[in-house]
């Protein structure tokens, strides 16, 4: 796991994840097994297990399932929006834009979503839906945090095109691999595998990410360009 400086907003983040992940022993549990080390373990931990080797991985409940497994499929594509989110943020802590607490927040969310995907219904006990259960607040404070952008931005008269400067185009590129995890999520919702919020949180957020890229542009200076058919 890559070090990095620890800023108030990343130390509350990666302490409420340290706390999520070493509890379970999730598809996320690699980060509690290697990343902290006890106080009667002064060894450092190896990046590597091998328990990977033959394509097999495990969900929270214990299950081995092949890599290409959905439940996977969908980790992987949460996984990839929060790295895209970060990028994205880094753009946008540059223009020094106020939001950026919100995309930390929203980061910390999608290691919930994670946990939550990773504990298959089916197979769940209730220790494990209790500790994996996700909240509805997030999905409330994405549709807060757009009514308010939106009464600042211009009404969207045209389609437009990923574009606005370099924090604005990141921000969409986060948009579009958000609807990606979603449809790769939908699937699981459907089954009853994963909780509906973990499905309504991602379809929102593909909502924000697309509302906070005008509002950068705007704050930016930069104009957005417009779709016009070729002639």
């Amino acid at each position: 796991m890559a070090s990095f400086m620890m800023k108030p907003a990343h130390l509350r983040c990666v302490m409420g994840i340290r706390r999520i992940v070493c509890e379970h022993r999730t598809w996320g549990s690699f980060i509690s097994e290697r990343s902290y080390v006890t106080e009667k373990d002064n060894k450092i931990p190896k990046i590597y297990t091998k328990t990977g080797d033959k394509g097999f991985s495990s969900t929270f409940t214990g299950e081995r399932r092949p890599k290409e497994d959905h439940i996977f499929e969908a980790l992987g594509n949460t996984d990839e929006l929060s790295s895209a989110i970060g990028l994205a943020r880094e753009f946008c802590l540059e223009k020094g834009h106020t939001f950026i607490y919100q995309l930390d927040k929203i980061q910390c969310v999608l290691q919930d979503v994670g946990s939550n995907i990773a504990t298959p219904q089916s197979s769940a006990r209730e220790s494990h839906t209790k500790r994996t259960k996700f909240s509805n607040q997030p999905i409330a404070d994405l549709e807060s945090w757009i009514d308010k952008f939106t009464e600042e931005l211009p009404p969207l008269t045209n389609f437009i095109l990923p574009s606005g400067g370099k924090s604005s185009a990141a921000l969409h590129v986060a948009r579009t691999i958000c609807r990606r995890a979603e449809r790769s999520v939908a699937p699981i919702v459907r089954s009853g595998e994963a909780d509906p919020d973990v499905a309504k949180f991602l379809n929102r957020l593909s909502d924000y990410l697309f509302t906070v890229a005008r509002y950068a542009a705007m704050k930016e200076g930069n104009e957005e360009t417009i779709y016009r058919r070729p002639e």
